[in-house]
């Protein structure tokens, strides 16, 4: 598997490369955004690990970028602040999932897993369908009614895994299992921000509530109601 690291901090990235490549991946580095936008055409990485604040170009616009551009390369974004207004910003340009430092290295390589785990290929299946939402695993395409919606790959992820279980409530360690890997605990807060975008995507103006909160449970995906 190869992996670009984007890094202004030398230490931290070389020690991110070393330790990457001691478990087996193929690893290429950059120290700022431009030069691992640069970097991407030639190296055709599986996963990208970019650092948010960067000088010249920032991570976020990095990841902004390559999603305007049609790269759905899976990113992990470094972060120094735990501050849900860093984190809502990398989601909001296309990331799959952040880190925020410092960290243990271990976590970092557990993220990784459950990553490429997630964007792995699978035999022909036919689409999910759950009331007027659809999702196809096989062209990655999501629609609801005759909308389009667009999702990450950790969003399309959480739906999946949501739309093959549907009316069942999935319990928040079912569901950090099921898309982060069995190998992340729950005291990350990632699962609420993702079911809050997710939410937002599907239930878009006035269309009827399909994501539920089951209070002190978890969370479900069911038909909407009739009107």
């Amino acid at each position: 598997m190869r992996v670009l690291v984007v890094d202004d901090e030398p230490v931290l990235r070389e020690s991110l490369a070393r330790s990457l490549r001691f478990e087996g991946y193929a690893v290429t580095t950059a120290a700022d955004g431009v030069e691992a936008l640069g970097r991407l055409p030639d190296v055709r990485p599986d996963v990208l690990v970019v650092d948010v604040m960067m000088p010249v170009l920032s991570g976020i616009e990095v990841c902004r970028r390559m999603r305007r551009d049609g790269d759905r390369t899976p990113v992990l974004m470094l972060t120094a602040r735990d501050a849900v207004r860093d984190r809502v910003l990398g989601l909001d340009a296309g990331a799959d999932d952040y880190l925020v430092k410092p960290f243990a290295h271990e976590e970092l390589l557990a993220r990784l897993r459950a990553m490429l785990r997630r964007t792995a290929p699978s035999g022909d299946q036919p689409p999910l369908v759950v009331g007027d939402l659809r999702l196809d695993a096989q062209t990655w395409q999501v629609s609801r009614g005759d909308r389009e919606i667009t999702l990450t790959r950790t969003e399309f992820g959480l739906l999946e895994l949501f739309m093959r279980h549907p009316r069942q409530v999935l319990t928040r360690t079912q569901l950090y299992g099921g898309v982060w890997g069995s190998d992340l605990d729950g005291s990350t807060n990632s699962l609420d921000v993702y079911i809050g975008y997710l939410r937002k995507k599907l239930e878009a103006g006035d269309e009827p509530r399909m994501l539920h909160t089951i209070r002190g449970v978890g969370y479900t995906v069911r038909p909407a109601d009739p009107p």
